[in-house]
């Protein structure tokens, strides 16, 4: 077959260096279009305080002695930190041996106001990184200070205040800066508040008290030490299930470069390695710039779902689904090796992206220890990172010889490569998992069907737009995957939930009886038709009219079997769902909307509402 290639190669070879050209392109643009796409979507997040996660490592409120207070009468409050399990933050000031970054508070104030920070209570031995121990707080503690008010009896302000601290677990650190905020009145007269008394009852020990079993003093670690932390962590990164699926991508790229000339893949590996260093410097700059945790775009419920679009259309591609370039095939030896350092360059990148939820040993302290350095130092010890990881395939870059020790390709490599597809299919479902921490309901349920489009995409490319099929068939072939792959993107995109109150009988007639208007939902989740209505609640211009309306929603969930919702079906004339009605204050009996929703019937059912 190679032979037939071959000739068919010198046969044709404008046709053989068009296709070749076209194929070229066509896998620029995607990896243009993926890390743009990444970049993005990280820079996206950069404007939010929280991320989007079940619980957040560190949490803080405010608490006031008084909820109404006198203008140039100071009053005490404090700012209760609570740290999850295994967490801890380190106290105002760090001990010369303790190598971390002091707390701090940011107040935002009306202005006139004064803040005056009291003594913190005593930090203690904390759980650090690598099984050492360090100094700090833990659990629940509550930071003192002094405000004095101004203003004039009757205002009503907020106060707020952010925490900038640097949490750490015993494997991994990473800034937080959590916000919180109360609310005041300003009276002539103080009036305590009596729900956060306990906060301010009892003396507090002062930050100069003595530290109760002050960790043994170690021996400061050199920058240098931890430079070598990282590289190891980045090298261990290697084999963690995160990066390993990867791997196997370039275990294939290998075996194939196995045997060629020794300048061939002395540049594959620095450009493998070069596409590992551009991706830490654009992450690890980003996390220096703007005090982000390390990982930060994989809190993104948007990033995530492109992973898991990006890895099931390359492991499709793996199974054999469909060929990425089968029109390259035969075309020049030095076309082909640009196509292939592109390859390498792109996998760099790949394996820092997927490698950033990891935290391999080492690893840790190293990163806690970056994001407290000045910026170029950062990029250097994130830098030493990567080059961890990329020294596998750097040692073969610089020593050829090892690479010829490698099989030789062959016929086994097309049952190693679709056995590789199972790692990426992991990858997948690990990726998919991640998304229901932070997406749950109908928005979980579309980014899952368009995960099947996108697949019936590439299976529709893999069947049709082949070379010996018609033109005609391949321009409509082209054109039904890329419609399949960007309906999948567009009905999968994770969006935010629309927040509804728990249905019950007795809410529903408290709120009637407040002359709140009350729309219901009877719903279920194994419901087709219920989950394609829910998708007008999406629409802006109706979002605006229910919040115009103050019109209460709630949902009764008939996933499960409740007596309660089965009579109030029965009380409608219904026995299914789904059924939305709206109860029009002043009315007695609700308007029952059609079984099929759109915005405008929802719409004219809600502009009956007369809004006082």
């Amino acid at each position: 077959m190679l032979d037939k290639l071959g000739k068919k190669r010198t046969e044709y070879p404008a046709r053989a260096l068009f296709l070749t050209l076209k194929t070229f392109m066509r896998t620029a643009f995607l990896i243009l279009t993926f890390w743009g796409a990444c970049v993005t979507t990280g820079l996206a997040q950069l404007d939010l305080v929280t991320p989007v996660l079940k619980s957040a490592p560190v949490s803080i409120s405010l608490l006031s002695e008084v909820k109404t207070a006198v203008p140039g009468q100071a009053f005490q409050v404090a700012v209760r930190v609570t740290h999850q399990e295994h967490w801890h933050t380190y106290g105002k000031t760090l001990p010369p041996e303790v190598i971390g970054k002091p707390t701090k508070l940011r107040w935002t104030l009306p202005e006139g106001w004064s803040v005056e920070e009291l003594p913190w209570p005593a930090t203690h031995e904390v759980e650090s990184t690598d099984g050492k121990k360090s100094v700090g707080y833990d659990g629940t503690v509550d930071l003192p200070a002094k405000i004095t008010p101004a203003g004039k009896p009757g205002d009503e302000v907020q106060l707020s205040v952010m925490l900038d601290a640097l949490a750490c677990d015993p494997s991994n650190c990473q800034p937080v800066k959590p916000v919180a905020s109360l609310k005041l009145s300003l009276g002539m007269t103080a009036v305590p508040d009596v729900a956060s008394a306990e906060a301010f009852t009892s003396a507090k020990p002062s930050a100069t008290s003595p530290v109760p079993a002050k960790p043994k003093a170690e021996p400061e670690r050199s920058f240098a030490g931890y430079l070598l932390f990282a590289f190891i962590g980045g090298l261990i990164l290697n084999i963690m299930p995160c990066v390993f699926p990867v791997l196997g991508i370039k275990v294939l790229s290998v075996v194939q470069q196995a045997g060629e000339d020794k300048k061939h893949v002395f540049m594959h590996g620095l450009i493998y390695t070069l596409g590992i260093l551009v991706c830490f410097w654009a992450l690890g700059g980003l996390v220096v710039a703007f005090g982000k945790a390390w990982g930060f775009q994989l809190q993104s419920p948007g990033f995530v779902f492109a992973l898991c679009a990006f890895f099931m259309i390359f492991s499709l591609s793996m199974a054999g689904v469909f060929e990425i370039g089968a029109s390259a095939v035969g075309v020049g030896q030095g076309l082909q090796a640009q196509e292939g350092l592109t390859g390498s360059f792109f996998s760099g990148l790949l394996a820092v992206v997927v490698a950033t939820p990891c935290s391999a040993p080492f690893l840790g302290s190293a990163l806690g220890y970056a994001v407290t350095l000045p910026a170029l130092q950062a990029l250097v010890m994130f830098s030493m990172i990567g080059l961890g990881l990329a020294s596998p395939f750097l040692l073969m870059a610089l020593f050829p010889a090892l690479v010829s020790a490698l099989p030789r390709p062959g016929a086994w490599m097309e049952s190693f490569k679709q056995g590789l597809s199972f790692l990426l299919f992991g990858t997948v479902g690990f990726l998919l998992w991640v998304l229901t921490g932070m997406v749950q309901g109908q928005p979980l349920l579309f980014s899952m069907l368009g995960l099947v489009l996108i697949a019936m995409g590439c299976w529709i490319y893999g069947r049709w737009c082949l070379p010996h099929k018609k033109a005609r068939t391949r321009q409509v072939s082209l054109l039904l995957a890329l419609l399949s792959v960007a309906g999948g993107l567009w009905a999968g995109w994770p969006m935010k939930e629309d927040k509804w109150a728990e249905w019950s009988p007795e809410k529903v007639a408290e709120l009637r009886a407040a002359g709140v208007p009350v729309y219901i939902d009877y719903t279920a989740q194994w419901c087709v038709t219920c989950q394609v209505n829910k998708r007008i609640y999406k629409n802006e211009a109706l979002k605006k009219l229910i919040a115009d309306k103050k019109v209460a929603l709630l949902k009764a969930d008939w996933t499960n079997e409740d007596p309660r919702i089965t009579q109030a079906l029965s009380d409608l004339g219904k026995a299914a769902v789904p059924v939305n009605v709206l109860y029009v204050p002043g009315r007695d009996e609700p308007v029952v909307l059609p079984e099929l929703l759109s915005v405008e019937n929802v719409s004219a059912a809600l502009n009956q509402i007369d809004v006082k």
